[in-house]
């Protein structure tokens, strides 16, 4: 199947389809769930993909599952989406906003599933035909905003005979049609940072005889943040951000007990392995002078996502093909975490960033991570039609043993 033949079966197919692609992530964004609950998530992916003759198999922990396209034999691409929501509540006015308190799909990853369901059906129609070069593994992962999923999939034998993965993530700052690449580091790594302070409390008129606890916090807000810059080189993008702080119920009492609690993220793995161990140091260092008790709780998340250049080369083929060389665009790293690392940290392949804002509109960016955000529904085609071309061009060039200037099967 050359090129141009791609582009006229994904045409046809979206033609048929697309508005069942639209309800079907309308229906996800209307009932999000959190990370490691996605049972309704999880069986109205795996009755789509049965009701198509496949055969999707659950993860063990109950939520996420995969499924295989094709033969057992030749090479095996795997495509991976993301299925849980975000902890916040949905402040759009859409007929499709969340019916669930305290949780929305904030992040795309609604969008993600959907790509891939319908890339997966897409590619299921291909292999019925006889056009399918080898095997693809559609991979729906659970709790990557915890995170965690990632692991869960890869101890599950979920890599198992994979020899590309791909995944994309919805960016807003592109618009429709536009999908962004790049080689290498493409996100951040990202751990999380909880310290409990206490002490014995007190009236606010005598802090010279208790533990000034609330005056603490705000030292390990202002310094530690600080003292980590000037420990770190800064070409590593260390960088600590408070999102939490809570101590106190009374405008006159010192309280006994408080926490903050925030993100560590950075550019540089070994800056990232060095990371707890300063922080640690550095935490004591600023809390010592106010007779508080300090306990750190340093969770670790995930390294960076770093794109392996062949893989970047076969979605830039990819897209070229189905939606033409000005969809192309350069992506700069950016300091969100991204489990999909875990995948790259054994496994060669690549993470795009597919443009949802409204081409050509002076409407607002809808920024990740916040109540307000949405996408143009149209970038749900574009992802299908970039997923779909990824898996064929990668198997062809795998089955080929040539990475660069392959057509697509």
């Amino acid at each position: 199947m050359q090129g141009r033949d791609l582009r006229e079966q994904l045409a046809v197919f979206l033609a048929r389809r697309e508005r069942e692609f639209v309800e079907f992530r309308r229906d996800l964004h209307r009932h999000p769930e959190l990370a490691f609950a996605e049972h309704r998530t999880t069986q109205r992916i795996e009755e789509r993909l049965t009701e198509a003759g496949l055969k999707p198999l659950r993860l063990p922990q109950g939520t996420g599952l995969i499924c295989d396209i094709g033969a057992d034999s030749g090479p095996t691409v795997a495509l991976r989406a993301d299925i849980d929501a975000l902890p916040l509540n949905d402040e759009k006015d859409v007929p499709y906003r969340s019916t669930v308190p305290g949780a929305a799909h904030a992040c795309g990853h609604d969008v993600h599933t959907t790509v891939v369901l319908a890339a997966g059906l897409f590619l299921a129609q291909q292999e019925r035909a006889g056009a399918l070069p080898g095997r693809v593994r559609l991979v729906f992962q659970p709790a990557e905003e915890l995170p965690g999923g990632a692991r869960e999939v890869i101890n599950a034998g979920g890599l198992e005979g994979v020899d590309r993965i791909f995944a994309l993530h919805c960016d807003p700052r592109l618009p429709v049609g536009q999908v962004g690449l790049r080689p290498g580091p493409i996100t951040a790594a990202c751990d999380q940072v909880l310290v409990r302070l206490s002490g014995p409390g007190g009236h606010t008129a005598r802090p010279h005889l208790t533990a000034d606890l609330v005056y603490a916090l705000g030292k390990i807000v202002t310094e530690l943040p600080a003292a980590l810059s000037r420990r770190v080189d800064p070409r590593a993008g260390l960088s600590l951000v408070w999102g939490r702080i809570s101590a106190g119920s009374a405008p006159n009492a010192i309280p006994d007990d408080g926490v903050v609690a925030g993100t560590v993220r950075c550019l540089d793995d070994a800056a990232w392995h060095a990371a707890p161990d300063l922080v640690k140091e550095l935490l004591e260092s600023v809390t010592a002078a106010y007779g508080v008790r300090v306990e750190l709780d340093y969770r670790r998340g995930v390294p960076p996502t770093v794109n392996e250049p062949s893989s970047v080369e076969i979605l830039r083929d990819a897209c070229t093909r189905v939606l033409g060389p000005q969809a192309v665009v350069s992506t700069a790293q950016s300091l969100g975490g991204e489990d999909f690392a875990w995948y790259l940290e054994s496994t060669p392949g690549a993470y795009a960033r597919l443009g949802t804002h409204w081409a050509g509109s002076d409407r607002p960016m809808l920024d990740l991570h916040r109540g307000t955000f949405d996408v143009d529904e149209a970038a749900i085609g574009v992802g299908v039609q970039l997923m779909a071309a990824t898996a064929l061009t990668a198997l062809r060039a795998e089955r080929s043993g040539a990475l660069e200037g392959t057509e697509v099967a």
